[in-house]
């Protein structure tokens, strides 16, 4: 198959290939609890106001804020005990004009009152009557209630990935039970007569199994159920039949292959076979990267990525996540965690093809610093050293020491 005839700029691949990736998953029904990270298919819609009822943000008098205007310190006001309200209980006294009930942080606010002085203003004259150091206005230091969330309100949108304060927000309003997403099952395979696993001492010629280990913490990470199918020889046959069993039981494949056109070429034959539309993207004005296949076989993405480990992770952080983010029925924008830093180098590329760089961050006396880590696309540790990747716009021909960069965290 020829490859590289037109190479795709890294955005159009991106668009083309989204396009044309499923995002209708399937639901299941989890409980709360264990839902961190999955994406959420319905909105949630508040059953009931939150908080259920006004409650006070502070420990120390219920009161009539009309009661309390004009007190000082040097003039204080003058306030009867009528009670206290216990935490946990409905108040069955009220407050009436010129009294004060003690109430604690969180307590239920009793008829009559419209506001809380804080305990540190006022002051015990005996235990029947307390003076007032500073004034309170209505509403003061109370949580109205439905004042977070009203009844009715859509608080929470589907296609949201639940973060810790999703959980919190689901169990304030008692959903113990959502309907996610069914994580995505990635296949991932790896090609490559000279690989072998990582628990087999390599003999000269050989080389441990990377991708399959870093491919399979990307997707975990991203929400999808890694599948691994081991290291295939570079043999069409035996490819063909794996990735067609593969790509019957998954959502989505990863084919990486070696560096060699060969392995390529078988790679892109094989892809080509599974179904349609077929192939969309083979070839991208990218480093690392240039070799990536970008397909739709019968509605299942399968993508194939480079035999290097830095092109492999590279790749998949540009177009194979974005692909899980889909297929699990996110919605919006994607957010990646970036820091602005200072170049600490000038760094060249060629003009008409985006670079990503390896990057470390460095704190000095003048701020964040990004030192480039530089490296072949073979050498998996060039990606240890570093802390995130720095973009080359296409455009560039490089960027100069001290250039404001943004640092893609990894």
């Amino acid at each position: 198959m020829p490859e590289f005839l037109e190479l795709a700029s890294p955005e159009k691949a991106l668009n083309t290939f989204l396009d044309l990736v499923p995002h209708s998953p399937e639901a299941v029904r989890i409980r709360t609890e264990e839902a961190l990270g999955r994406v959420l298919l319905n909105d949630v819609v508040a059953p009931s106001p939150l908080p259920p009822f006004a409650r006070t943000t502070v420990d120390g008098y219920a009161v009539r804020a009309s009661d309390t205007f004009g007190a000082s310190a040097s003039m204080p006001g003058y306030l009867k005990i009528a009670g206290e309200i216990l935490m946990g209980t409905d108040p069955e006294l009220e407050v009436g004009e010129g009294q004060a009930v003690l109430i604690h942080t969180g307590g239920m606010l009793p008829p009559g009152a419209s506001a809380v002085v804080m305990i540190e203003d006022t002051q015990a004259v005996d235990d029947e009557e307390i003076e007032v150091l500073k004034p309170v206005a209505d509403g003061q230091n109370v949580l109205q209630e439905g004042e977070d969330v009203q009844p009715g309100e859509v608080v929470i949108q589907a296609g949201t990935r639940i973060r810790v304060q999703e959980i919190g927000g689901l169990m304030a309003l008692g959903f113990i039970e959502v309907e996610v997403a069914e994580a995505p099952r990635v296949a991932i395979l790896s090609t490559g007569d000279e690989v072998v696993p990582p628990a087999e001492e390599p003999v000269p010629g050989q080389v441990r199994d990377i991708n399959s280990y870093t491919l399979s913490a990307l997707v975990e990470r991203a929400g999808g159920k890694p599948v691994r199918y081991g290291i295939i020889p570079d043999n069409a046959v035996d490819l063909e039949a794996i990735a067609r069993q593969a790509h019957s039981e998954h959502h989505m494949m990863l084919i990486t292959a070696g560096s060699s056109v060969s392995e390529r070429d078988i790679t892109a034959d094989v892809i080509a076979k599974l179904g349609e539309p077929g192939i969309l993207v083979h070839g991208i004005a990218l480093r690392p990267g240039k070799p990536t296949i970008l397909s739709i076989s019968d509605g299942v993405p399968v993508v194939g990525l480079p035999g290097n480990p830095v092109s492999a992770v590279v790749v998949a952080g540009l177009f194979v996540l974005p692909a899980i983010r889909r297929l699990q029925g996110i919605r919006g924008p994607e957010w990646s965690a970036t820091l602005q830093a200072s170049l600490k180098t000038n760094v060249s590329s060629v003009s008409g093809r985006e670079d990503w760089l390896p990057c470390r961050l460095v704190v000095t006396p003048d701020g964040l610093e990004a030192e480039p880590v530089f490296g072949r696309s073979n050498l998996i540790f060039t990606l240890v050293r570093a802390d995130g990747l720095v973009r080359i716009p296409a455009a560039s021909t490089g960027l100069k020491a001290g250039e404001k960069v943004e640092v893609r965290l990894f």
